[in-house]
């Protein structure tokens, strides 16, 4: 434990030269007492460091001094494989720890000299938030435990609810792995010899089997996720053509996404946009546009709407009991 103290003390030093004890004792979390005797220890050990007292003093690490403290570690590099992560999802899969190694060691390996000022690096100046907005989707396994027992490459059998059942069934899948999209996380197997995508806040239960998986030859998750993306994206066998104000059209962009499949000047301040649903029931999702929409075409999409608010008004037109 002390040695990755001390490494992460040096590791903190090289990435900005000077730091106060106080700020060192919280990032550390020990006590100040704890900071200074970690830091004379280092000293009496040759590394160029030393305690600087007075007002704007602190723990110094003399300017020029580099320190090949920056290799990575085979778990911290596992970390960075799966970037795309936001501190949540990594948290969830138990690698907050190993990222945050790994993020100090890059930090150090890329501080300059003050004597040679760098630009900004590009992590100062873009952030990655793969979250949903508004997104509070949790899992029902733990997703660090299923990652670990997808590492077996075992046959799953789990217990599923599909989004239109109330109560899950068993069904013995192959994984390939899983997924972390827009927030949610999905496991994607074959079922049958088909493939499938589990969002795991309805996966409520899974266990390993003897028999190993059954993957379909060359497949792999990322070639798995992409056909299944492509399909469940490219479902689209009803056009729905809508008319709506220009100004709606951003928002409409943000919730209807790759199901816009055109969109034209309507004139008077208006677009007509057509989007692509797999049925005609899926037309509820325009409820959220209220008044500012109008549906066109086809007749089908308009009557169901139209019942879908008749259905509505009647069911607010009288106090809640």
């Amino acid at each position: 434990m002390k040695a990755s103290r001390l490494l992460h003390l040096l590791l903190l030093l090289q990435a900005r030269q000077r730091i106060t004890t106080a700020e060192l004792a919280k990032r550390l979390e020990v006590s100040r007492r704890t900071v200074l005797r970690d830091v004379e220890a280092l000293s009496t050990a040759g590394v160029p460091v030393y305690a600087e007292r007075g007002r704007n003093g602190g723990i110094v690490l003399l300017p020029g001094a580099r320190l090949n403290a920056s290799h990575l570690e085979p778990p911290e590099l596992e970390a960075l494989s799966v970037a795309g992560l936001d501190s949540t999802q990594r948290e969830r899969l138990g690698l907050s720890a190993m990222w945050e190694s790994a993020a100090r060691k890059i930090a150090a390996r890329q501080a300059a000299p003050p004597e040679y000022p760098s630009p900004l690096r590009l992590a100062d100046l873009v952030l990655v938030d793969s979250t949903a907005w508004f997104a509070d989707s949790e899992a029902a396994v733990d997703v660090a435990d299923l990652a670990s027992a997808l590492r077996h490459r075992r046959r799953l059998r789990i217990q599923y609810r599909r989004s239109a059942e109330n109560q899950a069934s068993t069904r013995v899948v192959d994984p390939y792995g899983i997924v972390a999209k827009s927030g949610r996380w999905y496991l994607v197997a074959d079922h049958r010899g088909d493939g499938r995508l589990f969002a795991l806040e309805r996966l409520s239960a899974y266990e390993q089997l003897d028999a190993p998986v059954a993957l379909r030859p060359d497949e792999t998750l990322r070639t798995r996720w992409a056909a299944l993306k492509e399909r469940t994206e490219g479902q689209g066998r009803v056009s729905v053509t809508f008319r709506l104000p220009e100004h709606g059209l951003d928002l409409a962009r943000r919730i209807l996404g790759t199901r816009i499949h055109d969109v034209s000047d309507a004139g008077n301040g208006s677009r007509t946009v057509v989007v692509r649903y797999p049925d005609i029931e899926s037309v509820r999702q325009l409820l959220q546009f209220g008044d500012h929409i109008e549906i066109l075409t086809p007749q089908t999409a308009r009557k169901r709407i139209s019942r879908l608010a008749r259905d509505l008004a009647e069911r607010h037109s009288t106090p809640a009991t």
